[in-house]
């Protein structure tokens, strides 16, 4: 049977971690999370022609995620990430590598056999990665997911950036600091949480809206009123780089392998956890994933 195919369209970098440097990259990811649960995983980015850039392509090779990786004259991306009670802060070195993705005929051919495309703010900072981006959005199949996870890092996101990608979406991933900075954003203050996901969903005709609230909830409403929302289990954490991408990158594998809405929230809760245990955002997946939600009931 064949697999999935899913996307990750922009930043491949290394976090630059107390510890050391980790593989790193919001939309990659997503890619690396969704192909340990099922779906063939691709990542779509750029590289320098420098030696951090060949070690990070080594380590996207050995982490499974399949990939087009372009080599360009500008550096490979880099963020340092200071860690606060184990909750990163990042500063991203600007004009890098994927600043500069290229539109080619093989990204548009891999685009229009895909079943599921995540993509972000961050990436579409730079004019030429956003019209890449924008361009490669619009080769779709029709009935493809087109995961926007906003993930609003600094000053690297307008409100115009925001409503474009939301008329590329169907799924909307967002965590509660960044609902309540659109909030005011988009003049829907008074709305609860419930209330506010609701309109996203309504009025930009989304498939789902996904909520995160770190170290306690997350709650996912669907287009045809379906929702679920669990606590988030405690678990000793390490760091938590990437554990909102690995929720991302699992649902999406979940969904398009046949889940229903709450079997894939419940596994994306769990790996997400999973991820918080670890350094770095690629850990190695255990040959059981432990249920924290079932650990925490008993």
């Amino acid at each position: 049977m064949t697999k999935p195919i899913v996307l990750s369209l922009g930043e491949l970098l290394w976090d630059m971690l107390p510890s050391g440097k980790r593989a790193g990259g919001a939309p990659v990811n997503f890619a690396y999370h969704a192909a340990m649960n099922g779906v063939e995983g691709y990542a779509i980015s750029a590289l320098g022609q420098d030696d951090l850039g060949d070690e990070l392509l080594l380590e996207t090779e050995k982490s499974g995620v399949k990939s087009i990786i372009q080599r360009n004259a500008w550096p490979t991306g880099t963020v340092q990430v200071a860690l606060k009670n184990g909750i990163p802060e990042y500063t991203i070195v600007k004009n890098v590598a994927w600043d500069h993705i290229l539109l080619t005929r093989e990204l548009i051919d891999l685009v229009k056999k895909a079943d599921a495309v995540c993509f972000g703010t961050l990436a579409l900072r730079s004019q030429e990665s956003h019209d890449t981006i924008i361009e490669l959005l619009k080769h779709t199949k029709p009935n493809a997911l087109k995961f926007f996870d906003i993930n609003l890092r600094g000053d690297h996101y307008s409100k115009q950036l925001i409503e474009e990608l939301l008329e590329s979406a169907t799924v909307f991933k967002l965590n509660d600091a960044e609902l309540l900075l659109l909030r005011d954003m988009f003049d829907i203050r008074g709305a609860s949480d419930d209330e506010a996901c609701r309109w996203f969903l309504s009025q930009y005709n989304l498939d789902y809206v996904v909520l995160t609230g770190g170290s306690t909830f997350s709650t996912i409403i669907s287009k045809t009123n379906e929702s679920s929302t669990l606590a988030t289990p405690h678990v000793e954490v390490v760091d938590t780089v990437g554990a909102g991408d690995s929720f991302s990158g699992t649902f999406t594998a979940k969904i398009l392998t046949g889940s229903t809405l709450e079997e894939a929230h419940r596994t994306a809760v769990n790996t997400s956890a999973f991820v918080c245990t670890k350094d770095g955002a690629w850990p190695k997946y255990p040959e059981q994933m432990p249920d924290y939600l079932a650990e925490q009931k008993a």
